[in-house]
C-alpha cells in the first residue's frame, strides 16, 4: 500500500497487486461488508465489486487501485472537483506508482473521467470507458439531475454524515438522497465544468487504443423531482456505433443490461481483461520492434 497526494492536499491509498502492463484502476480494493453490503446487493451490487476486478486481473498486469470515489465522498471537494483536477489526481496516482505509461478503466463518471484525461495526457497505453459514451455524452442532463441532488441535499431532512456511494445511486429516480451538501455539490461542479466540452471535436485529441461499452438497457426517465430528463447511456452507442467506431473506438453493448447490471465484474471481465490483453500486448511488441531498430 502506497499514498497519493491529491490536488486538495488529501492523500489517498493505492493498492498495487500483479505485473505486467500499468492498469489504473479507480475501485475499491477492499469488499464491503455489514449492513451497507446487504444494501448494495439488493440494489443488484457486488460489495466485492472492485475486489473481483482487481483479482480477475492481477496475473496479467499491474494492478494499481483506489477507491476513488469512496475518497471524494469522505473528503468532498465540493468546489473543485472539475475535469482539470481529476486528471491532476489520476497522474499523481500514476506517478506514485511508478507508472510512467498506463491503461485506464473507468465506469460511469469515472469513464468520463478517463476520456477528460485522455485529452489533457500522452501518458495512456489504452482507454476503457464503461457506462458512459464517448460521444453525445448526456452531460447536460446529468447537470440537471446533480443539481436536483444537490438541492434536495441541503434539506435539513437529510443526514449530513451519510457515506452512501455514487454507485449505489444508479437510479435517481427512486432513491432518496442520502449524500451530504457537499457531496453532491461535487458532483454539480464536474458537470458544470463540463458544459462547454465538445466530446466530438475532443476525439482527434485521444491517441491511445481505447474501448467503450454499456447496456442496452441503460437509460433513465428521470421525474420532475429529478430535472425531468432521460439520461440516455446507450443510445449513443447503439444509433452512433459506426461513426464511434470510425473514430477509433472499439464497442460493446450488453444486451438486456441497464447501468448497475453492466457494470458488475462478470459482465465486465469478459470484455475488459482479453481487450486489455490483445491491446496492451501489441503496443509493447511495436516498442520492442521499435527499440531493437533503434539498436541496429
Amino acid at each position: 500500500m502506497i499514498q497519493a497526494k491529491l490536488h486538495d492536499g488529501q492523500m489517498i491509498d493505492v493498492e498495487i497487486q500483479g505485473e505486467g502492463p500499468n492498469l489504473l484502476l479507480p475501485v475499491n480494493p477492499h469488499p464491503i461488508e455489514g449492513p451497507q453490503a446487504d444494501e448494495m446487493v439488493q440494489w443488484g451490487v457486488d460489495p466485492t465489486l472492485g475486489r473481483s476486478l482487481i483479482d480477475g486481473l492481477r496475473d496479467k498486469f499491474r494492478v494499481i487501485a483506489f477507491d476513488y470515489e469512496g475518497h471524494v465522498l469522505r473528503a468532498a471537494k465540493p468546489d473543485t472537483l472539475t475535469p482539470a483536477n481529476i486528471s491532476s489526481d489520476l497522474l499523481s496516482i500514476a506517478d506514485a506508482a511508478s507508472a510512467p505509461q498506463f491503461a485506464y478503466y473507468g465506469y460511469s463518471w469515472l469513464a468520463l473521467s478517463g476520456m477528460q484525461l485522455a485529452i489533457r495526457s500522452q501518458r495512456l497505453s489504452a482507454l476503457v470507458m464503461g457506462g458512459f459514451p464517448p460521444i453525445d455524452g448526456p452531460y447536460q442532463e446529468m447537470l440537471s439531475v446533480t443539481r436536483a441532488t444537490h438541492e434536495m441535499s441541503c434539506s435539513a431532512s437529510n443526514s449530513p454524515n451519510s457515506s452512501r456511494s455514487a454507485a449505489e445511486e444508479f437510479d435517481w429516480s427512486t432513491v432518496e438522497v442520502s449524500m451530504s451538501e457537499a457531496q453532491t455539490k461535487q458532483f454539480v461542479t464536474l458537470y458544470q465544468h463540463l458544459q462547454g466540452f465538445n466530446d466530438r471535436s475532443a476525439q482527434s485529441e485521444i491517441t491511445c487504443p481505447r474501448l467503450c461499452f454499456a447496456g442496452t438497457a441503460d437509460k433513465i426517465d428521470y421525474s420532475k423531482r429529478w430535472g425531468d430528463v432521460q439520461v440516455d447511456i446507450a443510445g449513443p452507442l447503439m444509433r452512433s456505433r459506426s461513426e464511434i467506431e470510425a473514430l477509433g473506438w472499439d464497442v460493446e453493448v450488453l444486451e438486456g443490461l441497464n447501468h448497475t447490471q453492466a457494470m458488475q465484474a462478470v459482465h465486465v471481465l469478459p470484455i475488459l481483461r482479453p481487450w486489455l490483453e490483445s491491446t496492451l500486448t501489441g503496443r509493447e511488441n511495436a516498442h520492442l520492434i521499435s527499440d531493437s531498430a533503434a539498436d541496429v
